[in-house]
C-alpha cells in the first residue's frame, strides 16, 4: 500500500487534536444542546480541512510540494549539531569520504557501493547513498549542515536554505537543501570570481530515513567570470579545513 504524505507528516499533529474536538462535542452536547449544530458546524469545516489535505498530498511533486518552508534550526538542535562534530563518527565519517574521493581519482573500480562522485567540465561533487550505510537520519541531516558551514568558510554565502515535503508513489520524499553562491569580487581584468561555482548540497529522506545526500558544484563557462578553482582544493576544505 503507498504511503501517505498525510499520514506521514500530520498525524502526531491531528491525534491529539481530533480528540479534544470530539470530547468538546461531546461535553457542549450533554451540557449545552443548543451548540450542537454550532460544533457540528465547525467539525464539519475541519474534516473538509482534512480532507482538502489528502487531495493536496496527492497531488504534490518536487515542484509543486505541499510543504515548502526555510530551514531553521532550533538551539537544541544547533548544540547537537556542535556536540556530533566532536564525536568520533563524525570523523570516521569524513575520514571515510576523504579516503573515497582518493581512490575515485587514482583505483576508481575500487569505490565503497555507496558513494559516487561526478566529474563533468562544468560539475563536480559526490552523492552519498546512505540507505546503503548504518548512519542516522540525525546523522545525515548534521553533516548536510557541517557540508554547508564548511562551504561558507570559503567565503561563500547562503542563496537560500529551505525543505520540501511532497509525496511519491511508494514514500515521503524530504529535501533539505542548502544553496550556496561565492561573496562577489573581481578581478584586475574585471571578471567575476567564482570560486568553485555554484555549491548545492541536498539531503533525500524517504518516509524520513536518509536516502542520498548530493554535494554539487557547478560553474559557468563564461568570460564574464574568472575560471574555477580545481576541485581538489574545495574537498581538501571539506575534509581537512580551510588551506
Amino acid at each position: 500500500k503507498p504511503f501517505s504524505l498525510c499520514h506521514y507528516y500530520i498525524p502526531s499533529l491531528l491525534r491529539p487534536l481530533v480528540g479534544l474536538l470530539c470530547l468538546f462535542r461531546t461535553t457542549q452536547a450533554r451540557l449545552w444542546p443548543e451548540y450542537i449544530t454550532e460544533t457540528s458546524s465547525f467539525m464539519s469545516e475541519f474534516w473538509s480541512y482534512i480532507k482538502s489535505l489528502f487531495q493536496q498530498s496527492k497531488a504534490s511533486s518536487p515542484s509543486k510540494p505541499l510543504v515548502h518552508e526555510l530551514i531553521q534550526r532550533s538551539q537544541e538542535e544547533q548544540e547537537d549539531y556542535r556536540r556530533w562534530k566532536e564525536t568520533l563518527v563524525f570523523q570516521r565519517l569524513k575520514d571515510w569520504l576523504s579516503n573515497q574521493y582518493a581512490l575515485s581519482r587514482h583505483l576508481p573500480d575500487e569505490l565503497d557501493e555507496a558513494l559516487d562522485f561526478l566529474d563533468t567540465p562544468s560539475s563536480k561533487g559526490f552523492v552519498v547513498h546512505f540507505h546503503k550505510t548504518g548512519y542516522s537520519t540525525r546523522e545525515a541531516v548534521h553533516f548536510l549542515d557541517y557540508l554547508k558551514d564548511a562551504v561558507l568558510a570559503e567565503d561563500y554565502r547562503i542563496q537560500i536554505s529551505d525543505l520540501r515535503v511532497y509525496e511519491r508513489p511508494k514514500w515521503v520524499e524530504t529535501v533539505q537543501r542548502h544553496y550556496l553562491k561565492p561573496r562577489p569580487a573581481m578581478n584586475e581584468a574585471r571578471k567575476l570570481r567564482q570560486r568553485f561555482g555554484n555549491v548545492t548540497v541536498e539531503l533525500y529522506l524517504r518516509d524520513d530515513k536518509p536516502y542520498q545526500l548530493r554535494f554539487r558544484a557547478t560553474s559557468y563557462r563564461d568570460h564574464l567570470f574568472q575560471d574555477a578553482e580545481p576541485f581538489d582544493i574545495l574537498v581538501q576544505s571539506l575534509f581537512f579545513g580551510p588551506a
